[in-house]
Formats: structure tokens, sequence, C-alpha cells
């Protein structure tokens, strides 16, 4: 018997325990509701994305994949795609800059009916170097916060030329993809990159989305001191409750062990914040670019750069503070990691096959602008994903319902 290669068994892995996405490719197999429709995808290339890329073709779409982060790559997974499934996939992990807009170029070269996006960049590149494809596509999936951030921009300038799907804050995806799979995967991640102990850490969460909210309730599972910051006083005031201490970055940085970003903006750390941090301090960002913290500011003005690990470099500052950045301030559960649970990505993929499907069936219905995924979708994938865990709801019964529509009926 011939020697099954390392991604295909880590697809096999993958396919094996998503459930929901087991169930929708039997539908899609039989009924083949993407049949010609070409999808261009920018995802980060790993196991579970494989078996969603799987699940699109097996429903009759042709595909092309690029990753949508040079670090968050599975080589393995990549060869298995291109190798035991036929698939055009452009993508290694450690990508050079020139390399990553080459592959997503690459992925837009199939003049896509729709793009399956996670953080804007083939969104991008559609609206400006290549606007000659437009006609082409019908719409869109966005997977993540950062690049509904951008949607939503380029929609109040009147810029976005299609519609495009926020899947990013569909219930099924960010109540847990964002809080259950961020929190575990990024904690996975800097375990991997550091083998510290996190039990007695003094830790800060920059931000208190759904993803800082994970992160934190992660760490402070596994015994760390955990300080909130934020922007945002309603969500400052939830973290406090919650049990969390608040502070401003600068004020916290001082005495924390390890700072853990989760924004969607920049400069979250400033480098000035770093000249006063806690010497041999860990850096690590759980957001979707690397610019939350200042990696090109300790490039530039460091006085000593040093690799201690695999995914960890120390740099000497010039007031000869130490700090160690994880994975070049990229996305720490990819980059150091392997990426959020299985489980939790067979939801969040089976809300992105089944709004392309939605998508290929009623864009001319659309406008160009963001919408959300419809509510329909949502409550499907809650119901399959409950028939997996052998679990059952109760229903409202006729008087309840007549009861919810009476307004002059007392208590």
């Amino acid at each position: 018997m011939e020697k099954e290669s390392k991604g295909f068994l880590r697809l096999s892995w993958a396919r094996e325990r998503m459930d929901v996405m087991s169930a929708i490719r039997m539908r899609f197999a039989e009924e083949k509701p993407l049949k010609g429709i070409k999808i261009a995808m920018a995802l980060h290339v790993e196991a579970k994305t494989g078996v969603f890329a799987l699940l699109l073709k097996e429903g009759g779409a042709t595909i092309r994949m690029a990753s949508c982060n040079p670090l968050s790559s599975d080589d393995s997974v990549v060869e298995s795609l291109r190798d035991d499934y036929g698939m055009e996939v452009y993508a290694k992990k450690g990508e050079s800059e020139k390399e990553y807009y080459e592959y997503l170029n690459r992925a837009l070269d199939i003049k896509p009916n729709i793009i399956i996006d996670d953080g804007g960049d083939l969104t991008k590149i559609v609206h400006t170097e290549r606007k000659d494809l437009q006609e082409h596509i019908f719409g869109g999936n966005e997977e993540t916060t950062t690049g509904v951030v951008r949607l939503f921009a380029m929609q109040r300038q009147g810029a976005l030329k299609f519609p495009m799907f926020d899947v990013n804050d569909a219930q099924m995806k960010h109540l847990f993809d964002n809080r259950y799979g961020t929190g575990q995967s990024t904690l996975d991640g800097i375990m991997n990159a550091t083998n510290v102990l996190i039990a007695g850490k003094r830790l800060v969460v920059a931000g208190y989305g759904w993803c800082g909210r994970g992160i934190a309730m992660r760490m402070k599972g596994m015994g760390a001191l955990v300080t909130v910051t934020e922007i945002d006083p309603v969500k400052a005031v939830e973290a406090a409750m919650d049990g969390f201490d608040v502070r401003t970055m600068n004020s916290a940085i001082r005495d924390a062990d390890m700072v853990v970003t989760a924004t969607g903006m920049k400069n979250v750390v400033s480098y000035d914040d770093l000249l006063v941090a806690k010497k041999n301090i860990i850096l690590a960002n759980s957001g979707h670019f690397n610019n939350e913290l200042p990696v090109n500011l300790l490039e530039s003005k460091s006085l000593s750069r040093k690799p201690v690990r695999e995914n960890v470099v120390k740099y000497r500052l010039e007031n000869g503070n130490e700090v160690n950045v994880i994975a070049d301030g990229r996305l720490v559960n990819l980059a150091a990691g392997q990426g959020h649970p299985v489980e939790i990505m067979d939801m969040s993929f089976a809300l992105q096959a089944l709004t392309a499907e939605y998508l290929a069936k009623h864009h001319g219905e659309l406008e160009n602008r963001v919408y959300p995924v419809p509510k329909e979708i949502d409550s499907e994938v809650a119901r399959i994903k409950l028939d997996s865990l052998g679990l059952k709801v109760d229903k409202l019964t006729p008087e309840q319902l007549d009861y919810m529509n009476e307004w002059m009926e007392g208590t």
C-alpha cells in the first residue's frame, strides 16, 4: 500500500471531524449548486480550509486558492491539494511580499464569479489594479473582522462594485469561531512557540471584542492574571464585570509578562510602550495583519535582533530593554500553531459554503453593498450542528405562538 502523505492525512483527519460540512457535502455532491461557477479564494491554506475548498469543488465549482497571510500556509496540505486532488493552489509558508501578491493575482486569473476573502486583499485588488475582472464577479464573502471593516469603508465611500457578504458577523461564526476558536488556537500558538508556563503570568489582552473575550477567558482558565485594554467604554465595563483588570496599554505593559493583541487596528502597542515594558516581555498578535505590533520600528530602531526560538525573535531596544516577538507579529494561531480547532471551522466554513450557494442563486437580486448572512443560513448551520451532537431543542406550542402575537391579553 502506498504511503499517504502528511498533508493527505491532515485533510482526512479534518474531514472526518467536520460533521456540518459532511451533511452539506452530501447535498452539494448530488445537486451541484455551484456548477459552472469559478471561485477565487484567499484564505489560510491549511487542512480545514482544504476541506472547505474540496466541498465547493464537489458542488461543481472550479477553484483557485491563494493564502491570505504569508506565514499561515501548511505546505503539506498545499502539496496534497495539488497532487492528490488536482486543485490549483498558490501558497507556501514564508512567502515574500512579492510572492504574496503574485499568488493572489494568480488566483484572480481564473476570472472568478465569486471571491472568498479573508482580510480583504482580493477585494482590494479587484477594485484597484484589476478592475477588468469586475464584470465577471457576482459578489463574494468576507471571513474576518479586518476585511469587514474595509468593506464597510468601501460601502460608505460608494466604492464597492459588487455585493459582499459579511460572514464574520454571522452568529454561528463570531459566537464560536472568534471566541472559542481564537481563544484556544491563540493559546496553542503561544505555547507552541514559547513553551512557557501561563499560570501566574501577568498577561495583557488588547481588545475585548469576540476574539479578545475568547483569549482572555482561555488565559484566565490557564491561571494567568489578565488585564484588558480597550478604547470602547462599554466593552471596558464588560471586561471589568467579567472579572478582568482594565487599564491603558502604557500602564499595563509596565508589569506585563506577555501582551496579546486582537483588535484589527494598527499600532495597538506603540514603540514608546515597549520602551517602558517589563524586560523580556513576550509579544503576540491574533489580529489579521502584522501591524498591531510595531515590528517595522523594532526592525529599524533596535540595537540588535536575535532569533531565540523557531518562531521567536528577541530585540534589544535603544534604552537596553529587551522584547520577544512571536512569528514576526503575524497571526500567532496560524503562524506558530495549527489554527482554529476542526469543529470550530466546520461551522464557519459551512456558513461560507451555504452563502456562496446563495450568492450563486440570488446575485441578480443584490445591490452593491455589504449584506449580513441570511438568517436561514445561520439557523440551518445551527440545526445541523445540533443534529451532529445528538441534541434537541423545544418548539413553541400553538398556544405560545398565539401569546406572542397577542397584545391585549393580560399576564
